[in-house]
């Protein structure tokens, strides 16, 4: 990315926006944790605390996308700030539902709400910041500045899902096990709120009413899109299927309660490379870089059956990460600039939501096969998450050689035809 491009967008933004949107995801990040520990704590069942973070992944994943519809229709601001305060009171309800004398049933249908409140900064954030680049930024800076933004978002997104659940444990541990459901409720009140209220967001609204009418509905399914999402889906399936099996794995070294920390081995390669896709070079296209570091996870993952320490599960871990992030900063660029016009925020939703979905789903799956069928089988799950990434990248590849399809022109479609 040019200096000059990056100096544009900060000053369109303003300094306090990336620290702003950093922060305001950290109760995000919580919540799944949160409301694993309080559940397990309070209703002293680890299956019941399991099925309650499943509720909120499924939750978030289903109402997500028509959040982002909303937003769409009526700017950031407004959703967002209904929807924080309902967050924050569904996340106050959770910690008071778990002790009180209601049956498991009404704790699940609250822990639902909780994710189907939960203000999605990481992808409206993308949004928000599309929308800018496409107003501020020249058509010949575009793709370099995509990229790089992407590439940020990514990054922030990792530290975030490693901070989060370290912050949830430090809590439950220190004060008590409905602390990091508190302390989610009130962060998002306070930075979900300056988020929606931060002037970027009035600069998004007023580039996107220079845009044409929204794109149908029918756009979203279109195959262009619809790749994306398989291929990010693919990536929650892998995140869900390699926490458990490596919970599993862990238990078996008899370290169980470590199972975090080496987890964060892969967080900390996927952040360093992601941040690294800004220098790629033009040349190295879209479809190039999902097949080559979605190859890159497939080879790691492979190699997890017959890992047999844990150093060497962090070794393989640090080889996986380096595939993830640069995997990840292309799916979401591929989703901005293939996004309908008018529709950014639904599109970023349902990227969004398709990595909670995924990861609740493997999740579930890989705990009972590794219950049944043990560790190792548990451990072979990971590399088919990868091939469901590398498969949706071959589709992506042949779908990019098409032509774009005709319509009005957009920034958006300007920078999709830039980049292929």
């Amino acid at each position: 990315m040019s200096v000059q491009g990056e100096q544009n967008l900060v000053r369109a933004v303003g300094g306090t926006y990336f620290p702003l949107a950093l922060v305001a995801r950290m109760p995000y990040a919580m919540m799944v944790v949160g409301v694993l520990t309080l559940v397990v704590a309070g209703r002293d069942s680890l299956a019941l605390g399991g099925l309650n973070s499943a509720m909120v992944g499924i939750g978030a994943a289903s109402c997500g996308p028509l959040l982002g519809a909303a937003v769409d229709r009526f700017g950031q601001r407004r959703v967002l700030l209904v929807v924080g305060a309902a967050s924050s009171a569904m996340l106050a309800a959770m910690a008071w539902v778990v002790y009180s004398p209601l049956p498991d049933a009404v704790v699940l249908a609250v822990a639902f709400l909780v994710g189907a409140t939960a203000p999605q900064i990481a992808p409206l954030s993308r949004s928000r910041l599309m929308a800018i680049i496409s107003a501020c930024i020249v058509p010949g800076r575009r793709v370099r500045v995509i990229n790089s933004t992407m590439a940020y978002e990514s990054a922030a997104d990792e530290i975030v899902f490693i901070v989060g659940p370290v912050v949830a444990g430090v809590l439950a541990v220190t004060i008590d096990p409905w602390a990091p459901v508190v302390a989610a409720a009130v962060l998002t009140l306070i930075f979900v709120s300056a988020f929606a209220l931060h002037p970027s967001a009035a600069t998004a609204q007023a580039s996107s009413g220079r845009t044409p009418a929204a794109g149908s509905v029918r756009e979203l399914a279109r195959p262009r899109v619809v790749v994306i999402v398989v291929g990010i889906l693919g990536v929650g399936l892998f995140f869900g299927s390699m926490l458990t099996s490596l919970t599993a794995f862990m238990a078996d070294h008899g370290r169980p309660e470590e199972a975090g920390l080496v987890y964060a081995a892969m967080g900390v390669g996927s952040a360093a490379l992601a941040l690294g896709v800004a220098v790629f070079p033009v040349g190295f296209t879209s479809a190039a870089r999902w097949l080559v570091f979605g190859g890159l996870m497939l080879a790691g993952a492979l190699a997890l059956p017959g890992v047999s320490s844990v150093t060497g599960m962090v070794v393989a871990l640090l080889v996986i990460g380096l595939g993830i992030g640069p995997t990840l900063v292309t799916q979401y660029g591929l989703g901005a600039r293939r996004s309908p016009v008018g529709r950014s925020a639904t599109v970023m939703t349902m990227l969004g939501s398709a990595v909670i979905l995924g990861q609740s789903l493997a999740s579930a799956v890989t705990g009972g096969v590794a219950e049944r069928w043990g560790t190792e089988a548990a451990l072979a799950l990971p590399a088919a998450a990868a091939l469901v990434v590398v498969l949706a990248g071959l589709v992506n590849a042949r779908i990019g050689e098409r032509a774009v399809p005709a319509a009005a022109p957009s920034p958006e479609r300007a920078v999709a035809t830039a980049d292929r």
